[in-house]
């Protein structure tokens, strides 16, 4: 049980990583800036990782009535203010701006989706 959890965040932070270096890629060096670091997006994939896994439930719970009268529209609001909590967190990601953090979390979580798709293929 242990395991599959370790397994499942090392993913996580693998598929956060992924995600933010395929978001700066898509909005543009600019918008969103690592300083050239491939640690620093690693590092930042392991904050957003930590982000999600502890924050993340609070703030879906305490919004769960945004989130069901929106049917669901409202977590992209969410997923880009966890972008922006990682940035805050971690100076060396830098964020534009909240609609930046908001494609973030869109590329984010289209990843998530891909990789978790493949993964659940693999294991049946």
């Amino acid at each position: 049980m242990q395991r599959k959890r370790s397994s499942r965040f090392i993913v996580r932070w693998f598929v956060c990583s992924a995600g933010l270096w395929l978001a700066a890629a898509l909005v543009g060096a600019d918008k969103i800036s690592f300083n050239n670091k491939f640690s620093v997006v690693v590092i930042s994939g392991l904050i957003l990782a930590l982000v999600n896994t502890l924050i993340k439930p609070l703030v879906v719970f305490l919004s769960l009535p945004a989130v069901l009268l929106s049917l669901g529209i409202f977590m992209v609001v969410i997923n880009g203010l966890m972008v922006l909590v990682a940035a805050k967190l971690y100076t060396q990601l830098q964020v534009e701006n909240f609609p930046v953090a908001i494609v973030a979390g869109i590329v984010i979580g289209l990843t998530n989706f891909f990789v978790t798709a493949i993964i659940d293929d693999k294991e049946r």
